[in-house]
């Protein structure tokens, strides 16, 4: 047997579970996410669950879904073999994107991590502009950043440390750990960073190394890999977001590869927090560091430190994170306007 604590559940979310739990529900953590299905953890297994009609009918957007590391409330029946969802407590971190293609809304990655790991390898899919949209989605969602450089074996030291030196010059990660799956290089100092009741996700493009990396972390195969592609690279495993649970009482988020990843939220400044600082110096308090009179990011630039390739990254996605939010505003207006027409029509109906 297991307890809430082991599985997460701290000081903070035990604030709000008066305020959301009715009598007749207990606590459970929602472990797997796939197409609308759910399963979700307790003290004593893990089983399959399914959301209350009213709590589906009262959700005004996907964000307010439960996604994989949520706390939820739920009432078991069946023997307690399955379970009904009937609300979502508060997330204390996140991590989310702007839904793929023309829809202007959000997608829930996970709920409720400490650490997300950022997974690059060191071979085709190293991409520091890449690197850029991870950060700000996890600045956005208030989760730690640590970058993982896997499949070190295919470049030279030299390369490696050319990798690890752009990574640390140009963006603001406090860590950045190498690794590589086939020779069990940097590993062990992986490992030591997983603590005991903690949670982690895996982020990253598909095959950069994820799912070996989890089949190292449990000691069998219990996740499918795929064969390398003709570049070399591995290809797409993980289909589904779900909790695993490692045997030294930690938890880890394995993700699908995201092969689009778009910003929506007011995460940018924090991922670049070093080109904020600079902003504040500005002469201007709206300034757009494009143009303007006394800009510091500009002066930064122009003397060499900040990088231009940073600048360049910074604005890109400062103007797309800009365009998606006001797409958003005026999204949730419409939807909001529809609600009412809604409450409306029916109140006609029953006078």
């Amino acid at each position: 047997m297991i307890s809430l604590k082991e599985l997460g559940f701290d000081e903070w979310f035990k604030t709000h579970s008066n305020a959301l739990r009715q009598e007749g529900h207990d606590i459970a953590r929602v472990s797997a996410v796939d197409r609308g299905s759910y399963l979700v953890k307790n003290e004593l297994r893990e089983i399959p669950a399914e959301l209350a009609g009213k709590f589906y009918f009262r959700v005004e957007s996907s964000i307010d879904l439960p996604c994989v590391g949520d706390w939820v409330t739920v009432q078991y029946h069946n023997d307690d073999t399955e379970a009904i969802i009937h609300g979502v407590f508060p997330r204390k971190t996140f991590l989310r994107r702007k839904c793929a293609g023309e829809n202007v809304d959000f997608q829930m990655i996970a709920a409720n991590i400490d650490i997300a790991f950022i997974v690059q390898s060191c071979h085709f899919d190293f991409n520091m502009k890449r690197l850029d949209r991870y950060l700000v989605m996890a600045a956005d969602g208030h989760v730690k950043p640590i970058v993982i450089l896997t499949k070190t074996d295919l470049i030279s030291p030299g390369e490696l440390e050319q990798k690890l030196a752009a990574i640390k010059q140009a963006s603001a990660v406090s860590r950045v750990f190498a690794l590589s799956n086939m020779t069990g290089s940097g590993f062990d100092e992986f490992q030591q960073l997983l603590i005991t009741g903690k949670t982690y996700c895996l982020l990253g493009s598909s095959g950069v190394g994820k799912t070996t990396l989890i089949n190292r972390l449990t000691g069998q195969n219990t996740f499918n890999t795929k064969a390398v592609s003709g570049t070399g690279e591995g290809t797409h495993a993980t289909t589904r977001r779900q909790l695993i649970f490692l045997d030294k009482g930690s938890m880890l988020i394995d993700t699908p590869g995201m092969r689009e990843l778009g910003l929506l939220g007011d995460g940018v400044d924090q991922g670049f927090e070093d080109i904020f600082e600079l902003s504040e110096k500005c002469r201007y308090a709206n300034c757009g560091h494009t143009q303007e009179t006394d800009c510091a990011v500009l002066a930064a630039v122009t003397n060499g430190e900040l990088s231009e390739e940073r600048y360049s990254s910074y604005m890109k996605l400062k103007k797309e994170s800009a365009y998606h939010e006001m797409s958003y505003a005026d999204k949730r207006k419409k939807d909001r306007a529809f609600g009412r027409f809604i409450k409306s029509a029916k109140k006609h109906m029953k006078d």
